[in-house]
């Protein structure tokens, strides 16, 4: 297994070499992108250089050169077609959301931010469809559609400030996962722009179309190292006429996940099936005041929507489930009031956990649903091991988990071993048939790991996919198949 080491000053691995060509930036790089962009648009100060070093991603920050915010699809070629001429690396960038190191510029050049491109072009109800920028917010679109009696599916934890293309470019996940799938079910088409400069339009306004190859699920969870995307056209559905939320206690997470493979194994699909286990359910009630019983080993929130009827009766059915798994109590939520609190019990689990240390690192792992409980098993084993705090939440429903390592500020050698327990976390994973990124991309964080996943011959090739969109190597080196 590899090694995760931190990055140093210039974003790389310890060890690894420069071989950058942006090191010496051609003459002058703000100027020459202000010729294309507008002045105004091009960042080259220390503060913003220092911003955009950096994304959600901890222990990982590689300053660029220059921070360019184009304001449409032809100012995006444009910079493309400048920076490959002259070998200048380009990192597309949405929020900075990300977890996994993404939009982190490792070999400096410059970093492309598509949050001026934030309008909905489009919410057709007639072709259940909406067309965006992809600066738009995942909650801003949700919000246009449901102002058309419209779903938008995709639910990201992040929704309120990631942005659609990145969530594209990542194929995030969220917590309708289970009934709705990720990102990529719900993108019919995307424009994007090539390195080198040509614009294209993969799919269009269809459910059903098999013209060529699909690029479009190519782009999607491409990280920015194929294609600038400029504007996505993602399927809406028929909002459903209810929605319910409960709550299962646990006396361990074990427990609880075991509850979960016997909800999936009666036939029962509902839309949010999410955990938290002991140290979460503390450090959110903590943070939040929800009324969780902090005396629970875990907690089970399950959710569904659709008719009344329907929704009534799945909540029921889950709740015998769980009793019947040994859960000591279930409760309903009795309004909406109280669904949003649950709900909100699950998206704050980050926040509440970051308040307990100085760093919080937080990784995502998948196994299969029936292997949840022994991979539990073994993050707590390799914790306790590794004389680590590490608490799990996730998405239950799809074997999704989210192991977070809080940090004391004291504790100077934590971060050295919480990489070597992730780097076994994620060996445990791929050995119970799993994954080492179930929603949360590669990036520079899990690169080191890629290969133990997909192995050699695949890498190679997703290299070679690489070098025919991106002759230059100019898109996001360092990440995926470069």
């Amino acid at each position: 297994m590899h090694t995760h080491a931190e990055t140093g000053p210039a974003g790389r691995r310890a060890g690894e070499p420069a071989g950058s060509p942006a090191n010496d930036p051609p003459g002058d790089l703000a100027g020459d992108l202000a010729a294309i962009v507008g002045r105004d648009h091009v960042r080259t100060d220390d503060g913003a250089l220092a911003a955009y070093a950096r994304d959600a991603t901890p222990l990982f920050h590689a300053r660029p050169q220059a921070v360019v915010l184009p304001g449409g699809t032809e100012e995006v070629a444009a910079v493309l077609r400048y920076a490959t001429e002259r070998g200048v690396p380009v990192v597309p960038r949405g929020a900075g959301s990300n977890l996994c190191a993404a939009t982190v510029p490792l070999r400096g050049g410059i970093v492309m931010v598509l949050t001026r491109l934030d309008r909905i072009l489009e919410v057709s109800p007639a072709e259940l469809l909406a067309r965006v920028q992809p600066g738009v917010t995942t909650a801003a679109l949700a919000d246009a559609a449901a102002r058309e009696g419209l779903l938008y599916a995709p639910d990201p934890g992040s929704r309120t400030v990631s942005t659609v293309g990145g969530n594209v470019a990542t194929c995030a996940g969220g917590l309708r996962g289970l009934k709705y799938g990720v990102t990529r079910n719900h993108v019919l088409g995307l424009e994007a722009v090539l390195p080198t400069g040509e614009v294209i339009r993969t799919g269009g306004r269809l459910w059903k179309d098999v013209a060529g190859y699909d690029l479009t699920r190519l782009l999607t969870g491409s990280e920015g190292t194929l294609a600038v995307i400029t504007e996505a056209t993602v399927a809406l559905l028929p909002a459903p006429e209810e929605t319910g939320t409960g709550v299962a206690y646990f006396d361990s997470l074990a427990d609880a996940s075991r509850a979960v493979a016997a909800v999936i194994a009666d036939g029962i699909v509902p839309a949010t099936l999410e955990f938290l286990d002991r140290k979460c359910i503390s450090a959110v009630e903590e943070f939040a005041g929800l009324g969780l019983r902090r005396d629970a080993g875990a907690l089970l929130l399950f959710g569904d929507d659709g008719s009344k009827r329907t929704v009534a009766g799945t909540l029921a059915r889950i709740g015998e489930v769980c009793e019947g798994s040994g859960a000591p109590e279930v409760t309903l939520a009795e309004d909406v009031a109280r669904a949003d609190a649950l709900l909100a019990a699950r998206r704050c689990s980050l926040p509440a956990l970051s308040r307990l240390g100085s760093l919080t690192i937080l990784e995502d792992a998948t196994v299969p649903r029936h292997r949840l409980a022994e991979m539990v098993d073994r993050i707590d084993e390799i914790a306790d091991r590794h004389d680590l705090r590490i608490a799990t939440f996730g998405h239950a429903g799809d074997g999704n988990l989210h192991p977070t390592c809080v940090l004391d500020p004291d504790d100077g050698e934590g971060a050295d071993r919480a990489h070597r327990a992730f780097a076994e976390i994620f060996a445990a994973a791929i050995a119970l048939d799993g994954t080492i990124t179930g929603e949360h991309g590669v990036g520079a964080a899990k690169l080191p790991y890629l290969a133990d996943r997909i192995g050699e011959d695949q890498v190679a090739l997703l290299r070679r996919v690489k070098k025919a969109f991106d002759p230059a190597g100019i898109l996001n080196p360092g990440k995926l198949g470069s």
